[in-house]
């Protein structure tokens, strides 16, 4: 604290009323008496008041906070009318600090202050105070209440509840645009004098801002700030209590300011040309490059949309807008050919989505630029002139005739030739074949429309100089009819005629089919191969023919079946027409002609044959049926385990038995040939199944000196003579390879059927001895030179 403020604050303190009457006077009025003394005070009515004298006389105290000095701070002094001044009564002091913080002279009733007091940490204080007898300790006056005030100094400068403050403010905003309200307090007491008056200053950040003096508000004061030029600003603001003058304390703080984005700069693309190259052969989709506008201001006011608004290259061009990046990305919207066009050129623009309003005549908000796109050759497969082909022939046409042609050119400007081959996979029973040099494609084997209507083929064209360019294209062929099939039966008839049919009867309703199937329908004709005196034909004309009776009555016993040859027509060119032969059988039928038997036992009993002779023959039969039935299974039992090529059972015959060389003393020995007594029993036949165990028989030892030959021989004899070996020769086959594998066959000798455009023409460098596999393989029949 300076000298001129402590000489100011105490010129006020010694001027003040209260400060000149320190000490507080009482007189005592006895209550029993209640004697009062006051002046008489006329009243309009004629009557006299009086005024009460009160015990005490108060008056606040008012104490200065912050005392500097050594003694002790001198406060006020309580005074009774009862004090004589002979020390009969004692002041007593209570109340918030008496006795530590407050103290009063018991004699002489003056109270003093023992430290130094802040009114921030207490304003006031209130106390009691009483005057008692010192002899008998009995109150002289009531005990009564005073407040002792502390006196504010300016003993505190203006605080910021934040020492930094962060605020924003749009750019490019109007002068006086608010920015942010800052506030400082003041502990000192507001209602005494200016200790608590604030006033705002700015002491860093001018010229672009200023700060209002009473409030605190800090505003723009520059007009159409910038953020692109710059955004962050640190602005100091000074509180200073005193209504600002000079001595008044201060505090400062801190405001960080930063100038948000608005959209007030358009896109740019920093080039008027921009060049891009793709490959023809790049599909639909390919990215061919970016573009890319800058844009000086942030978030959703930098956010651009990309567009194609002219150029030779809209159809062929499309761009879409990559959030994330901000790029426009051009892509292929339709297949592009070099040889059609090499150069495509496009006008970009791009333009802000978010524009505000109030920055209009800064736009427009959009830029364009040149974009030209090189398309860069590639060699290219074949193309046909379709994308699939579909022929129609009749079935009956002679082999090798053509049935239509496939065409193919190479879109590259060198415009290789062309071979065309067909895809075997695509026609494993070799139908048909393709001309390699024009891709005509004729016929192998004869068609058959009842077989497969329809035959899905691949075409492959490849050029020669480049075989790996190769294109594939679908070759549907249609199988037209002819009619060469002759019309059948629909189904097998079973049919009987009663014994006592009449003439006229309908006895069978039959029809037919054809495999043959003619634009206008099928069309049927029914007729007898010749006159048949039993039974004719009546055709319905509806596909369908009527079997009647043409004489009265049949007997079983003379004729039990008859056979109808029935003639089958159609209605095509050329006409096929087939015999059905329908079997009828005579039957006892009753009188509502439902059949009740038609079997050989009718037969048999008008011959005279009695029961127990049918029985005997049925016994006959069953045992006749048993012996058989134990022959073949006694036959099957012989049965060799391999019976041909066609079991499909797994045989696995090892035959690696070497032997243990000349060490092994268990090895084949010739001399086992020579003695047949050496073998301890016989083997047993391996490929049939043995019925039963026969005990080997002995046979005479052969002289040492008997020639191996003449040793083999006998003993085929002997073999040929063994009752238990089978009167056959059993061939074991161990070809049998399974199902076919998922890798299929590796053998060189079936890789003409698998791989329809392989290349054989190598063989014919190998000389004379390859020239026909060459032929075979390389220039067959299967894709010869046109």
């Amino acid at each position: 604290m300076t000298i001129y403020q402590f000489l100011l604050l105490f010129l006020l303190w010694v001027c003040l009323p209260h400060f000149c009457s320190p000490e507080i006077m009482f007189r005592r009025t006895p209550v029993p008496q209640k004697r009062i003394l006051g002046a008489r005070i006329p009243r309009s009515d004629g009557k006299i008041l009086h005024r009460q004298k009160r015990g005490w006389m108060w008056n606040q105290f008012f104490l200065l906070e912050e005392y500097t000095g050594s003694d002790y701070q001198y406060v006020g002094k309580l005074h009774s009318d009862q004090d004589k001044g002979d020390g009969s009564l004692k002041y007593i002091l209570s109340g918030d600090g008496a006795g530590t913080l407050f103290i009063i002279d018991e004699k002489t009733g003056d109270i003093h202050a023992t430290r130094r007091i802040d009114r921030e940490e207490k304003a006031f204080y209130t106390l009691r105070a009483q005057a008692i007898n010192r002899r008998t300790l009995r109150p002289v006056e009531p005990e009564s209440e005073f407040v002792i005030k502390i006196h504010d100094i300016n003993d505190n400068e203006p605080t910021f509840p934040e020492e930094i403050y962060t605020a924003s403010v749009p750019e490019m905003s109007v002068v006086g645009t608010s920015v942010v309200q800052v506030t400082a307090t003041d502990a000192d007491d507001p209602s005494y004098g200016n200790s608590a008056r604030v006033i705002y200053s700015i002491l860093q950040g001018q010229p672009y801002f200023s700060v209002e003096p009473e409030t605190g508000i800090i505003r723009t004061a520059l007009p159409n700030m910038n953020r692109e030029n710059r955004e962050q600003y640190q602005v100091v603001i000074q509180a200073k209590d005193m209504g600002g003058q000079m001595g008044g304390l201060s505090g400062t703080t801190t405001v960080n300011i930063t100038l948000t984005d608005v959209n007030d700069n358009p896109p740019r693309f920093p080039q008027n040309t921009i060049h891009l190259r793709v490959l023809e052969s790049s599909p639909v989709g390919t990215a061919v490059g970016s573009v890319k506008a800058t844009d000086a201001d942030t978030g959703k006011n930098a956010e651009v949309e990309y567009r194609i608004i002219d150029g030779d290259g809209t159809d062929m061009f499309d761009i879409i807008t990559e959030k994330d990046t901000q790029e426009g990305i051009i892509t292929v919207k339709k297949p592009l050919d070099y040889e059609s066009r090499r150069l495509y050129t496009l006008k970009v623009e791009a333009e802000n989505t978010h524009v505000d309003p109030r920055f209009y005549y800064l736009g427009p908000f959009k830029d364009t630029t040149i974009v030209k796109i090189s398309i860069e050759d590639v060699d290219e497969p074949p193309v046909f002139s379709r994308s699939s082909y579909l022929f129609e022939v009749h079935e009956d046409i002679e082999v090798g005739t053509i049935i239509g042609t496939v065409m193919a050119r190479d879109p590259d400007s060198t415009s290789s030739p062309i071979r065309f081959s067909l895809d075997r996979h695509t026609d494993l029973d070799r139908i048909f074949n393709i001309h390699s040099g024009n891709g005509s494609l004729y016929t192998s084997k004869p068609l058959d429309r009842e077989l497969s209507q329809w035959h899905n083929l691949t075409v492959i064209a490849a050029e020669i100089n480049n075989p790996k360019e190769m294109t594939r294209v679908a070759v549907f062929v249609r199988i037209l009819d002819v009619n060469d099939n002759a019309p059948q039966f629909a189904v097998f008839y079973d049919t009987f005629v009663c014994e006592n049919a009449r003439p006229g009867q309908l006895i069978q309703t039959i029809s037919a089919v054809d495999k043959d199937d003619p634009l206008g329908g099928q069309k049927f004709f029914f007729s007898l191969a010749a006159v048949n005196p039993n039974f004719t034909v009546q055709d319905n004309e509806d596909n369908t023919a009527r079997i009647l009776t043409r004489k009265n009555g049949f007997n079983r016993h003379e004729i039990s079946t008859y056979l109808l040859p029935v003639v089958i027509s159609d209605n095509d060119y050329p006409i096929q027409s087939s015999t059905g032969t329908l079997t009828i059988r005579v039957c006892a039928c009753d009188s509502q002609g439902n059949m009740q038997s038609c079997s050989a036992e009718a037969l048999l009993l008008p011959a005279g044959l009695s029961t127990g002779a049918l029985i005997a023959i049925l016994l006959c039969i069953i045992i006749l049926l048993v012996v058989l039935f134990a022959a073949l299974k006694r036959q099957r039992k012989k049965e060799p385990l391999i019976l041909s090529k066609e079991d499909i059972r797994d045989n696995i015959v090892s035959y690696n038995d070497e032997g243990g060389g000349e060490e092994d003393t268990q090895a084949f020995d010739i001399g086992t040939l020579r003695n047949p007594a050496a073998i301890e029993e016989k083997k047993l036949r391996r490929d049939i199944i043995p019925e039963t165990l026969f005990i080997p028989r002995r046979t005479p030892t052969a002289p040492d000196n008997t020639d191996v030959r003449d040793f083999i021989n006998e003993r085929l004899k002997e073999h040929d003579l063994d009752p238990t070996a089978p009167p056959y020769d059993s061939l074991a086959t161990y070809a049998y390879e399974g199902n076919d594998s998922i890798a299929e066959s590796l053998s060189s000798l079936e890789s003409g059927t698998t791989d329809g455009d392989q290349n054989y023409d190598y063989l014919r460098e190998w000389g004379p001895r390859f020239n026909k596999l060459a032929e075979m393989y390389g220039g067959g029949e299967s894709d010869k030179d046109s």
